[in-house]
């Protein structure tokens, strides 16, 4: 089981310091880390899915005002820089709310702060370090709360990376079924390969086998055929924002899941911690989908494998309508779509 985190903030120097991050882009070829030392450094990390995960990315935000507030030290309007650089590195990617909700968390102590600009980048850095150490506990909790859903023996289906790479470690959808395996060895996880960027099959197969879980890899059509001859049980997925009725965006494909699930009388959960969700939309239909780089779809490893001449569309995400979700696990409890409201009182 992973115990190193999947992203933390190094410490170099008074008022130094580097994001250090695993390298997701490499896995499974290569396990290696990099330091990511600028603002501009951060945003291509983010947008080039170097880190990725919707709390990991809420990291490397918080990590990336760091990094503004260290760069603009000695300028006069140094809370506008750190400010501009900060918005910058949000727009990096749109979906997941964690990003700009790490990025509020710090932009709040800028803002209050009553200290110099130095005392104040320490600040930054404590909240930084402070989120990171909490990432993990909240996902602990999520996999205790969710492991309570999971049949003894159960083979549950996930998609996309939701593990301890897409968080600071632990992981949430992966979070449940590691919690789930310490009590119960025998269950499996069927995961999907997860196209276009193949997180299922790159970092879900290469996290679980790590961890001596009994995982069987398929392609993202067979979900229902698995469903139909009884051999998934429940299917447990992360999330990258979810609105305050329960409408959940996740990665693309998931909703196609969720729907066999639905058929098929399987139960759906949603696995995602509180920063996930967000209060300040209704439905899913507020929710701005990513468009990713066509190269994406026509090419694996840098090879294409098909004409250049077609056309691609590539959403990075798809929104499940709570109607489909039968619950939605939590570090608070595991709610009802209709019930996440709760939540924030």
């Amino acid at each position: 089981m992973q115990t190193e985190k999947t992203i933390e903030w190094i410490k170099t120097g008074d008022l130094k310091g580097v994001s250090r991050m695993i390298d997701q882009t490499l896995i499974p070829y290569e396990y290696k880390k990099i330091d990511i030392k600028t603002t501009n450094e951060m945003y291509d990390a983010i947008k080039t899915m170097i880190v990725r995960g919707a709390p990991a990315i809420g990291i490397a935000g918080a990590h990336g005002v760091v990094l503004a507030a260290i760069e603009s030290l000695d300028k006069d309007n140094f809370k506008e820089e750190v400010i501009k650089k900060a918005n910058y590195i949000n727009s990096s990617r749109p979906t997941a709310v964690n990003l700009s909700w790490a990025i509020k968390k710090q932009l709040e102590i800028i803002e209050n702060s009553k200290e110099n600009n130095e005392k104040t980048v320490e600040l930054l850095i404590e909240n930084a370090i402070k989120l990171e150490n909490e990432d993990i506990e909240i996902n602990k909790k999520i996999g205790e709360f969710g492991s309570a859903i999971v049949p003894k023996g159960a083979t549950i289906l996930t998609h996309c990376n939701a593990g301890a790479l897409a968080t600071v470690g632990h992981g949430t959808a992966l979070g449940v079924v590691r919690s789930a395996f310490e009590k119960d060895s025998t269950i499996k996880v069927f995961a999907d390969e997860t196209r276009p960027r193949q997180q299922g099959a790159r970092l879900t197969t290469y996290e679980l086998t790590r961890d001596g879980i009994d995982t069987t890899l398929i392609t993202d059509g067979m979900g229902a055929y698995f469903m139909k001859k009884g051999m998934i049980d429940v299917v447990i997925t992360g999330a990258d924002r979810i609105a305050l009725n329960g409408d959940s965006a996740n990665k693309i494909g998931t909703y196609m899941v969720a729907i066999a699930a639905k058929y098929h009388n399987i139960p759906f959960y949603i696995a995602a911690p509180k920063s996930t969700i967000d209060p300040n939309i209704k439905t899913g239909d507020e929710i701005v989908i990513e468009l990713r780089d066509r190269s994406e779809v026509v090419e694996i490893n840098g090879k294409p494998i098909c004409t250049p001449k077609v056309n691609v569309i590539n959403p990075g995400f798809d929104v499940t309508p709570a109607s489909l979700i039968t619950g939605i696990i939590t570090e608070y409890g595991i709610f009802k779509p209709e019930e996440l409201y709760k939540i924030f009182e």
